[in-house]
């Protein structure tokens, strides 16, 4: 992670769910970022598959390959993000962390469903919001004018509380692909441990009363450490707890 005379301001964490905590199971989550210059913030979530054994691998894998990847795009100085072809370079994005993903599996001698995962990466400038995501969880924004709404919702499988997820054979094509354009003042990107608490479904549209609250206190943070640790307690309070069992993500950035 890097910080380079960038004005987004960031706080995220990811922690074990209760279910994860009880079964001593390690967090299958990840998130990663990247705030370069020019106020350009990257920044990935992926939620490994419960059913994999090696997901958590997975889960990092992908969102330090994707992160790195959008970085590189953009690290010629003759790069301007409002001249890229986002839909373009998403998908290029995707494919690379499938790839590298792919690559560990042989590495750790597995069939690559064991390190299956979803992913959500999102590219936020001062006048644009770019996200490609595949499978569940959720990027929100919130304007300068105080409205909150999805770029992505979650992604469905093809049965009941099934996901999709990157090592699917179709899964980099069906992705979700979103510019949002706007003058983001908030942003959210969350793994599916807080879709029940932060969307509104099946619609997918996004609880006020649960980001409210969180934007305010993002932009209110002066030490990153200390709000890191507030943000994991809450992600640990009954609050939440009571509502989810499962591993949680949420990475919250102001600009």
């Amino acid at each position: 992670m890097s910080n380079c005379d960038s004005n987004w301001q960031i706080v995220s964490a990811s922690v074990r769910g209760t279910s994860h905590e009880k079964w001593d199971l390690p967090c299958q989550d990840a998130h990663c970022y990247q705030r370069l210059s020019n106020d350009i913030l990257i920044v990935a979530v992926a939620d490994g598959a419960g059913s994999a054994k090696l997901s958590e691998i997975g889960s990092k894998i992908a969102v330090e390959t994707a992160v790195n990847t959008l970085a590189q795009t953009l690290s010629s100085p003759s790069s301007q993000p409002e001249e890229i072809n986002w839909q373009e370079r998403l998908i290029e994005t995707l494919n690379a962390a499938k790839m590298a993903v792919q690559a560990e599996a042989e590495v750790q001698e597995v069939e690559i469903r064991e390190l299956a995962t979803t992913l959500i990466v999102t590219l936020a400038t001062s006048d644009f919001v770019a996200v490609a995501q595949v499978g569940d969880g959720a990027a929100v924004v919130e304007d300068k004018t105080g409205k909150i709404e999805a770029i992505t919702q979650p992604e469905q499988g093809e049965y009941l509380n099934e996901t999709k997820f990157l090592i699917g054979f179709d899964a980099v094509e069906t992705a979700q692909i979103r510019v949002w354009e706007g003058e983001p003042a908030h942003l959210a990107v969350f793994s599916d441990g807080l879709q029940m608490l932060a969307l509104k479904m099946p619609a997918g549209t996004p609880h006020k009363p649960f980001f409210s609250p969180l934007f305010h206190f993002i932009s209110t943070v002066t030490d990153e450490t200390e709000a890191q640790e507030q943000l994991e307690s809450f992600l640990r309070s009954p609050r939440v707890t009571q509502r989810t069992d499962d591993d949680l993500t949420l990475i919250l950035a102001t600009l």
